[in-house]
């Protein structure tokens, strides 16, 4: 498992933290949070992929993030403040995640401080990835954010629709292709 590769636990830690692993099988296109709904979970993608979209008031879908396996999702801001998300996570494909609640957290961080660190390590990723993404869109053209996209993740334009790979870059469907075909 990843943590594995992040922090080192013992026979008892993993038997503690196995207690609370809720694993579940999402359908593709099956929710794994709602607009409007409290996140009280954390979970780590075994296999499948994963979009973060808000509905804008048009309508119109906007693609904010996705996850692939080997990598975790929630809504942080919904899930520390106790408040409602204003956005959705979609399973793209038939997927699998480990879930560890909320409310268990601080327990087992209290039982396992390497726990603990290594959701820092988690939180300090997806900072460092927001960040990045924001600087990319102001900063990149957009060929330059197409190329660094598909270093770093490949095997996600088998996987993800363009208009939603296209949405997440901040261009249009059609620049999107033009880019595409201009390799």
């Amino acid at each position: 498992m990843f943590i594995g590769s992040v922090i080192e636990l013992n026979d008892e830690e993993w038997s503690l933290l196995n207690n609370y692993i809720e694993i579940r099988h999402l359908k593709k296109n099956e929710f794994f949070l709602k607009e409007g709904n409290v996140c009280d979970s954390i979970a780590f993608i075994n296999y499948g992929l994963f979009i973060y979209y808000k509905i804008l008031d048009n309508a119109d879908e906007k693609t904010t993030d996705f996850a692939v396996e080997g990598e975790w999702i929630t809504n942080n801001h919904s899930r520390l403040n106790n408040s409602p998300s204003h956005l959705y996570i979609k399973a793209i494909e038939d997927s699998e995640v480990l879930i560890i609640k909320s409310k268990y957290l601080e327990y087992l961080y209290k039982r396992m401080p390497k726990l603990e660190r290594f959701g820092r390590i988690l939180m300090e990723q997806a900072f460092v990835k927001l960040v990045q993404l924001s600087i990319d869109l102001q900063i990149l053209p957009a060929k330059e954010r197409y190329e660094k996209l598909l270093k770093n993740y490949p095997a996600i334009f088998q996987r993800l629709p363009l208009y939603h790979i296209a949405n997440y870059l901040g261009i249009a469907p059609k620049s999107l292709s033009r880019i595409r075909n201009s390799f």
